[in-house]
């Protein structure tokens, strides 16, 4: 029964809604959602509810092969080059000095810890993977963690992304509070940017039917295939292609209009999560839990340089310190709390710039990603 595939896909798909619905009516809400759907999947997998890393099924197989590289390409098609002019010079700037910060922060911390001993052969794609998801987000987070097939590694994987999100609900504590502590040191002016129209259309919920969610599906995995077929002859990366496939549709007018890539994105992360979470099995994290702490003390670090980095550039090009504070916000947690930020210092010319940088992190963090774990 446990190896049964119908069986399988039905616990995987209530732990998703169960995990959704915790984050949105308990006091789980403090949870990331994400982060949940992996703990569940744990705990299923644990108690042997569902199959563990040790009698994977061919089920995961499956949504490691497809789903996963999946949920990249379908959230990557929210990324519209031509609307980051409307998030003005001085954000951009920002963000690009953040996602330099960023890189530098990865090879300080990988050093510091010693990643070849903490992690293993997997230093390399795991530096790769932080580049990522400090860049822009976990979509740039997994497409590196696939092609590296670090997802496998459950209790390494999982240990990663809870040190993750400590560091990112502090790192928001931080910038929430950086502009007033830093007009104490350095008086930099407000630029007010003019008030953007149109933010609804990044925010507002998909309204699907069938012929366009068909359209959809048929546009995600004609994809896959396409890229598939160019990286066997070719030794690049599938995923990178896939990446690059993707940012090329989403400039499309006739793919922007299209809706459903955001639904299918996210519920394919979900359905790739709750699979990381299975591959957790206790033993394996009695293994991690010696290295637990470098684990955060690495997160710590990539952190710490990016937002000293950042914070030095604000002072030398006397830069707006929310802008300052918006742009690593998009750099470490998305273009979701960047705009969450914005609402907070009650700069409405600056919600639709938060979004956009946080749009040109996911599609630029997997190519850092890759970057990085190929110099190291």
């Amino acid at each position: 029964m446990i190896q049964n595939p119908v069986y399988i896909l039905t616990i995987l798909c209530g732990l998703i809604f169960v995990s959704e619905w915790l984050t949105k009516n308990t006091f789980l809400k403090h949870i990331s959602g994400p982060l949940l759907v992996i703990i569940l999947g744990a705990i299923f997998a644990n108690l042997g509810l569902i199959p563990s890393a040790s009698n994977a099924s061919p089920v995961y197989d499956a949504i490691f092969k497809y789903v996963a590289p999946a949920s990249i390409f379908y959230l990557l098609l929210g990324v519209n080059l031509k609307e980051l002019k409307k998030a003005g010079l001085p954000m951009l700037v920002a963000f690009l000095l953040g996602s330099a910060g960023t890189m530098l922060g990865v090879l300080v911390a990988i050093n510091l810890i010693e990643g070849d001993v903490v992690f293993g052969d997997n230093y390399a794609a795991i530096a790769g993977m932080m580049t990522g998801t400090y860049t822009g987000g976990s979509a740039n987070f997994n497409a590196v963690a696939l092609h590296y097939d670090v997802v496998r590694e459950g209790a390494v994987y999982t240990g990663i992304v809870v040190a993750d999100n400590i560091v990112t609900a502090i790192w928001m504590l931080v910038t929430l509070s950086l502009p007033a502590l830093m007009m104490k040191f350095r008086s930099n002016p407000e630029l007010k940017m003019k008030e953007q129209d149109g933010i609804e259309a990044y925010t507002e919920r998909e309204h699907v039917g069938p012929l366009r969610f068909g359209a959809m599906l048929f546009i995600g995995l004609a994809a896959m295939m396409v890229s598939d077929l160019i990286a066997e002859p070719t030794a690049i990366p599938s995923i990178l292609i896939l990446t690059t496939i993707a940012l090329i549709l989403a400039q499309l007018k006739i793919i922007q209009k299209l809706p459903g890539a955001k639904l299918l994105g996210m519920f394919a992360v979900y359905l790739f999560l709750v699979v990381v979470g299975a591959f957790c099995e206790v033993t394996a994290l009695v293994e991690v839990g010696e290295h637990a702490f470098d684990i955060l003390l690495f997160t710590v670090v990539i952190v710490l340089v990016h937002g000293a980095f950042l914070i030095l550039s604000g002072m030398i090009f006397k830069t707006d310190w929310s802008i300052i504070a918006i742009a690593s916000q998009a750099n470490i947690g998305g273009a979701s709390t960047a705009m969450a930020l914005a609402k907070s210092f009650k700069r409405n010319d600056l919600l639709l710039p938060a979004i956009l940088a946080g749009s040109l992190g996911t599609g630029l963090g997997t190519y850092l990603g890759f970057l990085v774990a190929g110099i190291l």
